[in-house]
C-alpha cells in the first residue's frame, strides 16, 4: 500500500481523540453471560478517563450504540453507573450494526457544533442479556408472537434474512467456499498472532477475561469439512456456500473512545494521539446490504478529499483499514471493491475472528484501527498516519470514517 504522508492542519471543530478502550468480545452465553449492557461498558469509560488522565467531571456528554436492549437508554445507565455527572447528556442509538461508529460520528457533530466539549461514545451489545422479542396481539384472544429480529424494509421482498443475502452475495460474486474460508482462516491466524504477542493494548480486562474468547487455530482440512450452512438457490452444488467458519458469531462486549474539542485540549493543555477526519453514513439496496461498508468507505474518502482540496484519496493510499467483516463473503467484496488484497485490512484480525456485538462492532473496528496504528508509528510518534474504519449494517446501510494518529513536529 503506498501511505499518505502530507501533514493535514486540524480544522478548528476538528474533535481530538484522547483515548480509546474496549472489552475482550466473548460469545454470546459465554463469559458475559451474567452482564447487562452498562455492566460490560462501565470499566470501558473508567479505562478511557484513567488513560487520558481527565476527570469524570469533565464529561458532557455518551452516545452508545446497542442494537439488543429493545429500548431503554443504555447511554444513560453507563453515565450513572460509572459515575459521570448527573447533568451529563446521553443519547443511545440504533442502527443496528452500524450503531456503534454512528454514535461516535454523531459524537463528533457534538463537538464540531459547539454543543460538547469532552464526549465518550461507541457502542455496547449485551446479546446475552437481550430481551425475548413479542409482538403485541391484536385481540385479547390471540396470543403474542416471538420473533428473533425485526423488520428493515417495510416490504418483505426487500428484506431478506442476513445469512440468506450473504450466500447470494457470494454467488453473485462467485466467492468459492475455499475462498471464504481462506479469508476466515487469516482473521483467526492474524487474532491469535496478535494476542500471543500482547499487541492488543486496546483491550480492557472485564470478568476476569483479558483477551478475546472466540480466535482458535483451526486446521485448513478441518475447515473444508465443516458442513454448509447457507447457500444461494442457484448454487446447487454449494459451491459457494457459507459454513460456520465464514460467518462471524453471536457476541457480547463494548468499545469506546473519548472525544474533546481542540479548544478543550488546549485549554487543558492536552496533546491528543489521536484526531477525528470525517465520517460517512451511507445507505444502499437493502436486499443486498454487504456492500454498503465498501459504499460508505469510497464515500468518506471522497468526502475527506473534497474537504482538503485534494486528489481523490484511494484505500491504497492509507497505513491502515479495519473492516467488520460480518461474512468472509462480505470481506472478499470489500477489497474488490476498493482494490485492496485481504492482507491489507484487519491486521489483527477482524469480525470473523471476535466475534459480532452488534451495536458494538463499528466501534470496535475503529478502536482496533486506532491500536494498529498507535503500534505503527511506536518508533516515532511524530510520523502522521491515517487510517479508515468500515462496517455495513441490516436494512442496506453502511457506515465508515477517517482518522488520523501522530504529532508532527
Amino acid at each position: 500500500m503506498a501511505f499518505v504522508t502530507r501533514p493535514t492542519s486540524p480544522a478548528p471543530m476538528t474533535p481530538a481523540i484522547l483515548s480509546w478502550a474496549r472489552s475482550p468480545i466473548a460469545p454470546k452465553g459465554g463469559a458475559f453471560n451474567a452482564l447487562l449492557p452498562h455492566e460490560i461498558a462501565t470499566p470501558i469509560v473508567h479505562a478511557l478517563l484513567a488513560r487520558a488522565n481527565l476527570s469524570a467531571d469533565k464529561v458532557d456528554a455518551v452516545v452508545l450504540g446497542n442494537a439488543m436492549g429493545a429500548g431503554g437508554n443504555p447511554a444513560r445507565m453507563t453515565a450513572l453507573a460509572a459515575g459521570l455527572p448527573e447533568a451529563c447528556a446521553a443519547f443511545s442509538i440504533d442502527s443496528q450494526c452500524c450503531a456503534g461508529l454512528d454514535a461516535i460520528a454523531l459524537s463528533a457533530g457534538l463537538i464540531a457544533s459547539g454543543q460538547a466539549d469532552v464526549v465518550i461514545a461507541g457502542g455496547v451489545e449485551a446479546w446475552s442479556r437481550a430481551p425475548i422479542r413479542q409482538t403485541r396481539p391484536l385481540l385479547p384472544s390471540d396470543s403474542p408472537t416471538t420473533y428473533e429480529r425485526p423488520a428493515f424494509a417495510p416490504d418483505p421482498a426487500q428484506d431478506p434474512d442476513l445469512l440468506e443475502a450473504a450466500s447470494e452475495h457470494a454467488w453473485e460474486r462467485r466467492f468459492s467456499r475455499a475462498q471464504q474460508e481462506a479469508y476466515a482462516l487469516l482473521s483467526h491466524e492474524r487474532a491469535l498472532r496478535a494476542q500471543q504477542g500482547s499487541h492488543l493494548h486496546e483491550l480492557v480486562a472485564l470478568a476476569g477475561r483479558d483477551c478475546d474468547l472466540y480466535p482458535r487455530a483451526i486446521d485448513p482440512a478441518r475447515a473444508a469439512r465443516m458442513p454448509v450452512i447457507a447457500h444461494a438457490k442457484a448454487d446447487v452444488q454449494r459451491q459457494f456456500g457459507l459454513s460456520a467458519l465464514t460467518v462471524s458469531a453471536k457476541a457480547d462486549g463494548a468499545a469506546l473512545v473519548l472525544l474533546a474539542s481542540a479548544q478543550t485540549c488546549e485549554r487543558l493543555g492536552i496533546r491528543a494521539p489521536a484526531r477525528w477526519l470525517a465520517s460517512a453514513s451511507v445507505g444502499g439496496d437493502s436486499r443486498m446490504p454487504m456492500t454498503a461498508a465498501a459504499s460508505a468507505a469510497q464515500a468518506v474518502m471522497q468526502r475527506y478529499s473534497r474537504q482538503l482540496a485534494m486528489a481523490p484519496l484511494q484505500a491504497r493510499d492509507l497505513h491502515a483499514i479495519e473492516l467488520h467483516d460480518a461474512f468472509a463473503a462480505q470481506g472478499l467484496s470489500f477489497c474488490e471493491d476498493l482494490g485492496i488484497a485481504p492482507q491489507d485490512i484487519n491486521a489483527h484480525g477482524g469480525g470473523l475472528a471476535r466475534g459480532h456485538p452488534i451495536g458494538a462492532s463499528g466501534a470496535v473496528a475503529l478502536v482496533s484501527l486506532l491500536n494498529t496504528l498507535h503500534m505503527k508509528g511506536a518508533d516515532d510518534t511524530t510520523q502522521l498516519r491515517m487510517g479508515l474504519a468500515a462496517i455495513a449494517g441490516a436494512g442496506g446501510l453502511g457506515a465508515a470514517c477517517m482518522v488520523q494518529m501522530g504529532n508532527p513536529k
